[in-house]
C-alpha cells in the first residue's frame, strides 16, 4: 500500500468520547477565540515542519539530480513524522486531556510528513502543491460558508451519514492494503486510471463534510463551556481532517496530470 494510503482516515473519534464532562470552573472552559488561536497555532507548526523536509529534498535534489536520493535523505523524517503522527492521533482521539501536548506534536509530526510527500509530488508534477495547498483552503471556505450561514445543518442523522462513510474510507482503504499482502495488486484504484479519480473525488467529497463536524465541534465545545483542554482537542480534530483532505486533493491532482 502507498505510504499516503496510510493516512487517509480522520482517527478522531468526536461523540463517544465528548458526549460527558464534569463541571469546569468559570474562566477554565473552552473559548471560540481560544480553539480558532489553537488552530491557527498548529497549522503553523504544521507549515514549518513541513518545510524543513520540503528544503532538505529540494537541496539533495538540486546537488544530485537524482529523486532517488533526495528521497532517502528526506526518509527518516517521513516515516518519523507517519509514525509518530498515527500514535498521536490515537493517543488524543482516546485521551483528549492530553490534547495540549499531544495535539501541537501531531502538527510538527504530520509536517515532517507532509514536507517530504509534497516534494517528491512537486518534484515529479511542478506546481501541484501549491495547486492541493489552495484547493484546500477553498474547500475549507467553502464548507465554513455552508456550515455558518445554515444551508447544511449538522444534525444527529447527518453526524452518522459522515461517521459511516469515514468509517467506509478506512475499511475500503484496510481491504487494498491486506489483500496486497496476498500479491492483489490494487494500484489501479489509486494511481493512473478512470476508476482511482473517481474514487479520488467521492473521498475529497467525504473529507470536506468531515470539516462539518470539526466546525461543529469548536461551535458547540464552545457553547457548552467545554473544558480549556478541548480547545486544543478542536484544533487537532480540525488539523487531522484538513491534512487528510489535502493528501487526497494531492492525489486526485497527481491522477489527472498523469493523464
Amino acid at each position: 500500500m502507498p505510504i499516503m494510503q496510510q493516512q487517509s482516515h480522520n482517527p478522531t473519534l468526536r461523540n463517544g468520547l465528548l458526549s460527558q464532562f464534569p463541571a469546569t470552573p468559570a474562566g477554565q472552559t473552552m473559548t471560540l477565540h481560544g480553539a480558532l488561536n489553537k488552530v491557527l497555532i498548529s497549522l503553523v507548526l504544521v507549515v514549518v515542519s513541513a518545510l524543513f523536509t520540503w528544503n532538505r529534498y529540494v537541496e539533495v535534489l538540486n546537488l544530485t539530480h537524482n529523486p532517488a536520493q533526495a528521497m532517502a535523505a528526506t526518509s527518516l523524517y517521513l516515516w518519523i513524522g507517519l509514525i509518530a503522527g498515527l500514535i498521536l492521533a490515537i493517543a488524543t482521539s482516546f485521551k483528549p486531556m492530553w490534547a495540549s501536548v499531544t495535539a501541537p506534536l501531531y502538527a510538527i509530526a504530520e509536517g515532517l510528513f507532509l514536507g517530504s510527500m509534497s516534494a517528491m509530488f512537486n518534484a515529479s508534477y511542478p506546481g501541484i502543491v501549491i495547486q492541493a495547498v489552495l484547493l484546500t483552503f477553498a474547500v475549507m471556505g467553502v464548507m465554513w460558508f455552508l456550515y455558518r450561514s445554515g444551508l447544511i445543518r449538522v444534525t444527529n442523522k447527518l453526524r452518522m451519514g459522515i461517521m459511516a462513510a469515514t468509517g467506509g474510507v478506512f475499511l475500503f482503504y484496510m481491504v487494498t492494503w491486506i489483500v496486497g499482502f496476498f500479491g492483489v495488486s490494487t494500484e489501479n484504484l489509486f494511481f493512473g486510471s478512470q476508476i482511482s479519480i473517481v474514487i479520488s473525488l467521492v473521498i475529497v467529497a467525504i473529507a470536506a463534510f468531515n470539516l462539518l463536524l470539526d466546525f461543529d465541534l469548536i461551535a458547540r465545545g464552545a457553547e457548552s463551556g467545554w473544558p480549556h483542554y478541548m480547545e486544543w482537542y478542536s484544533a487537532f480534530a480540525l488539523t487531522v481532517t484538513l491534512v487528510w483532505l489535502y493528501l487526497e486533493l494531492l492525489t486526485l491532482l497527481a491522477n489527472l496530470n498523469s493523464r
